[in-house]
């Protein structure tokens, strides 16, 4: 079983946090060309964080998707940035849980479509634990409520990611308690017909970040197949 270091980031800046993810990205796929691929002890990593206001556009995205200029952007508080993912145009912000898997899939699969299932069959599993129902969209990845009606599904959960030599990075944007006005600024991933959700609208009160997040951890787990290693570990990502 494929051992995974975890740890919980807080609030952080969206640059700084995708900084550290290149940096661990990079850590592993240094030792694969140093040592070869697959490696007898492969590193997995999974980061947990919120970010202060932010657009981040994938580079499959649409500049113009992003709806409002510079000066709209700093009346918010808020940043944008161009960055390595795929997928179009999100937000993130504080109560949405960002999650982001560094994982070397040359220890899991080599299949980035199944990789994503996954995501999602996570972020499915744990919305039910919270009562909520949630599913999938045939061509649309991402996590929705109501999607057995498609014209009006809800995203709740968004995914993008980048793979390098099998290693990924970036992941997934999982709305808690969301201020989702925050995405009337944009064309949420590109899609201007379907709304955006959170659990707190969905259920009709704010929910315990904290609680997701171990439900969430424990799912991530068990889909799949690894335990977390022992050690406590702490936010600073100088550590």
């Amino acid at each position: 079983m494929q051992k995974v270091d975890f740890r919980d980031l807080g609030v952080i800046d969206f640059k700084i946090a995708w900084e550290y993810q290149e940096h661990l990205l990079t850590a592993i796929t240094q030792r694969k060309k140093e040592l070869g691929s697959p490696l007898k002890d492969p590193r997995h990593h999974l980061l947990f964080c919120e970010h202060p206001h932010v657009y981040t556009l994938g580079k499959s995205g649409k500049e113009d998707h992003l709806l409002i200029d510079l000066d709209q952007l700093n009346k918010q508080e808020a940043v944008f940035y161009k960055i390595n993912r795929g997928g179009d145009i999100t937000y993130h912000g504080p109560g949405q849980l960002v999650g982001y898997p560094i994982l070397d899939l040359d220890a899991f699969f080599h299949d980035i479509h199944k990789y994503l299932r996954l995501l999602e069959e996570s972020i499915i599993r744990t919305l039910l634990q919270f009562g909520i129902s949630s599913g999938r969209i045939e061509g649309l990845t991402g996590v929705w409520v109501g999607h057995e009606h498609p014209e009006s599904a809800r995203k709740i959960c968004a995914f993008g990611v980048r793979c390098s030599r099998w290693v990924t990075m970036h992941g997934f944007a999982l709305n808690i308690n969301t201020d989702l006005s925050y995405f009337g600024n944009i064309v949420p991933c590109g899609i201007d017909d379907k709304e955006v959700t959170s659990m707190q609208k969905e259920l009709g009160n704010r929910q315990d970040i904290t609680k997701v997040k171990e439900v969430l951890k424990t799912n991530l787990s068990e889909i799949f197949n690894f335990e977390y290693t022992q050690e406590t570990q702490s936010s600073n990502i100088n550590e």
